[in-house]
């Protein structure tokens, strides 16, 4: 499977999202940059297809098909969208998951599916304050659980802290597996992760934004649009 975006943007003149080309493919970890609060939202909505972009196109396997692209990518921790509520437990979490991918989710199962990923000790915890590499890990599995989920988008888990290369490690695995990986972060994760050693060795491991020319990555108005803001003022 190959997911490629090109030149997608959203908003009046790309202030959700500025115009950005690039790709995620089976057995590939990729990683790109998207700044602000709104932006990592938006483009992991628009790269799962659950939302429409104002220009551009995305398309799976050279067809554009978002509700193809909705069964087969899985968005995953994306903020006000498919993050969990910091609040309820990791048990709640994963029987809850456990329950839309059609598996045994009380409980009892819930607890021994952690205790199977070697999570028993977090069970009760409230999700918001595990370790975020757990975090990712107990997500990501529980995402790969539902039928037909052949890729995913895992948007800004560096906002939970903690160092980029354990939940980068966590993707790349993921990749191995076979799965199509596309890891939204900021500008500093994205530098740790671009000097890690196996980043810089694996033609897999790469930075999605550099993959297809045409990424948009300036945020400031040009001059037209700057002489555009000051007429309204």
């Amino acid at each position: 499977m190959k997911v490629v975006l090109d030149g997608v943007s959203k908003g009046r003149r790309g202030q959700a999202l500025p115009a950005m080309t690039l790709s995620f493919e089976t057995g590939h970890a990729r990683f790109v940059r998207a700044e602000t609060e709104q932006r990592p939202t938006v483009l992991g909505l628009i790269a799962s297809g659950r939302m429409k972009p104002d220009t551009g196109r995305v398309t799976i396997d050279a067809e554009t098909d978002a509700a193809a692209l909705r069964r087969r990518v899985a968005l995953v921790d994306a903020p006000e969208v498919s993050d969990p509520h910091p609040g309820v437990t990791v048990a709640a979490v994963v029987g809850e998951e456990l329950m839309f991918a059609g598996l045994g989710s009380t409980p009892v199962h819930a607890r021994r599916w952690l205790a199977h990923l070697g999570f028993a000790d977090i069970a009760g915890r409230p999700i918001g304050t595990v370790d975020p590499a757990a975090r990712v890990r107990i997500l990501c599995e529980l995402a790969v659980l539902r039928e037909g989920v052949e890729g995913l988008v895992l948007v800004a888990p560096d906002r939970h802290g903690g160092r980029p290369d354990g939940w980068w490690r966590i993707a790349a695995e993921f990749a191995e597996r076979g799965y199509a990986v596309l890891v939204i972060v900021g500008g500093a994760a994205a530098a740790v992760i671009a000097g890690m050693p196996e980043t810089l060795d694996a033609d897999h491991l790469t930075d999605a934004a550099d993959t297809l020319p045409g990424t948009g990555v300036d945020d400031e108005p040009d001059a037209e649009g700057r002489a555009e803001e000051e007429g309204k003022r």
